[in-house]
């Protein structure tokens, strides 16, 4: 028998309580997975400025296509879902999904997380376009495209976006758990999400796969620098008194949440 909802089962606005804020992660980790990812950006992005990646960039575009007329491997259901996944990347869905976790973040008066959640999307964005103005890479032409791309090849800005706007946005909502293994979920299914985002744009025909790799590292690095690069900045631009008018909790709603 399904119970009846009633008013005595629905708690009032006013007794709900934010989570707190009780974690940032650590900056000195922050600074040496930054290593590790720039370091390979890095590597790679050598490699592609000496030629070095044919190899890879051949067999990599190669593996998903049957070999003769280079037609996608797979029913046309999994080319639509590539497609979809890599629209997850795309500018303006990563526009919209920065823009909904900045306004979600300020619903929780976590206004340090969705300030620093902005400043690491713009810097970002710019130093990704910065790095494909640097390379000038052309976008490869050994299988066709599968899907619309305009612009440099180097590094995947879809792969650059995704990364560093994903791993952004769970670094700052696993800020509202106490517990590790929340983070580290959290935290792994963007890496997951941002690496299948990477993936289909090989898939697709529309990067070489030294590309992705590159693009991958340098969003994911930048996401993790940033948390730590940024972080007095975006704490000060919270506290301070014009910040305050960016609440959008009510007053009475202010009583009930507990102190950060």
């Amino acid at each position: 028998m399904e119970q009846r909802i009633t008013d005595q089962n629905v708690l009032p606005a006013e007794t709900l309580a934010l989570p707190k804020r009780g974690w940032r992660i650590n900056p000195i980790k922050a600074v040496l997975v930054t290593a590790v990812c720039w370091t390979g950006f890095g590597v790679m992005a050598g490699l592609v400025h000496h030629n070095r990646t044919t190899a890879l960039d051949h067999t990599g575009l190669l593996f998903w296509r049957n070999a003769g007329d280079l037609t996608p491997i797979g029913s046309p259901m999994v080319l639509e879902a590539l497609r979809d996944m890599t629209a997850l990347g795309g500018t303006l869905i990563m526009t919209m999904m920065v823009l909904a976790a900045i306004t979600a973040l300020l619903f929780l008066k976590l206004r340090r997380e969705a300030f620093l959640l902005a400043i690491t999307a713009m810097t970002g964005t710019l130093v990704e376009v910065q790095m494909k103005l640097w390379v000038g890479r052309a976008r490869p032409e050994i299988v066709p495209h599968l899907t619309e791309a305009g612009g440099m090849s180097f590094p995947s800005g879809h792969s650059f976006n995704s990364a560093m706007i994903y791993i952004a946005i769970a670094l700052a909502f696993a800020t509202m758990s106490a517990r590790h293994s929340v983070r580290y979920t959290i935290v792994g299914v963007a890496i997951a999400l941002s690496m299948l985002i990477a993936t289909s744009r090989v898939w697709l025909g529309v990067h070489f796969p030294s590309d992705v790799i590159a693009g991958w590292l340098g969003g994911a690095g930048w996401a993790f620098l940033a948390s730590a690069l940024f972080f007095q900045p975006a704490n000060a631009a919270a506290e301070s008194h014009a910040a305050e008018k960016l609440d959008v909790i009510t007053e009475k709603g202010r009583t009930a949440h507990q102190p950060q």
